[in-house]
């Protein structure tokens, strides 16, 4: 009696690396995206998380190369993979370090650069007030739902740039574009506060050439740092509205390394 169903060794492997394939760029992104890539979200939960993923989107998506999972082709459609879901995921860190940078200027120009403590989403130490730029900026991402256009874009890649498709320059310039725009924008962002904090300490310098006998060191540090915390409030307005527009900025930059619309 011939058996109904017979699979070969090479169909097998085709099937394997016909879900292997996506779910490893799924799991770079989730490895190096802010919120969930981070240390608070165990290891676990993000590869459990990422096969969930897989499961769902892998029917959906364009057939996968006929090659097998173990073989040199695959192993380097595999480290493709690799690269393009850890390229997005770093893209998307570079917009939410632009808050990191802010913090950590005006930290430093308030006096309280030596304030850090650890920072429990990616386990180094950083300015107390960079930690609630980034607390801020994590709710407000996960309020208009950045998460789930993080997936959308994750989705849609896999048609504009499919398994197999070779990796372009024109990705990686528009990463390294990224952190200069990072840098630019955290200066930006906290431009004013530090003008303000500049005149100010300016103006115990001049105190100080003035009256030589005053003792700037303890009337001028928590005088800055009562008004710094002062400038930081009335910027704080300004500051929320810049992050719509530099999420848009972000997303689309997200958008345009991987192609999609």
């Amino acid at each position: 009696m011939q058996p109904m169903l017979a699979l070969t060794d090479i169909q097998i492997s085709t099937w394997v690396a016909s879900f292997m394939l996506p779910m490893f760029r799924i799991v770079a992104l989730l490895m190096t995206m802010p919120v969930i890539g981070t240390t608070l979200v165990p290891r676990r939960v993000r590869l459990y998380l990422a096969f969930a993923i897989t499961v769902v989107v892998a029917p959906a998506l364009p057939a996968m190369p006929p090659v097998q999972a173990l073989d040199l082709s695959g192993l380097l459609l595999i480290g493709e993979q690799i690269i393009i879901g850890a390229g997005m995921g770093l893209s998307l860190q570079m917009f939410f370090h632009i808050f990191v940078i802010a913090g950590q200027i005006i930290s430093t120009q308030m006096g309280m650069g030596f304030a850090s403590m650890v920072d429990p989403t990616n386990g180094v130490s950083s300015a107390v007030i960079g930690q609630f730029f980034t607390m801020l900026v994590t709710l407000l991402f996960l309020s208009m739902n950045g998460h789930l256009v993080v997936l959308e874009v994750l989705v849609e890649s896999f048609t504009t740039m499919p398994v197999g498709g070779g990796l372009l320059v024109n990705n990686f310039w528009e990463l390294a574009n990224g952190l200069g725009w990072a840098l630019s924008s955290g200066l930006r962002l906290v431009l004013p506060a530090i003008t303000a904090l500049l005149i100010i300490n300016i103006a115990f310098g001049v105190m100080t050439r003035a009256a030589p006998q005053l003792n700037i060191f303890s009337i001028g540090f928590p005088l800055t740092l009562v008004l710094g915390m002062v400038i930081l409030w009335m910027s704080m307005g300004d500051i929320l509205n810049q992050y719509q527009p530099i999420a848009s900025q972000a997303l689309q930059s997200l958008r345009d390394m991987v192609r999609a619309r």
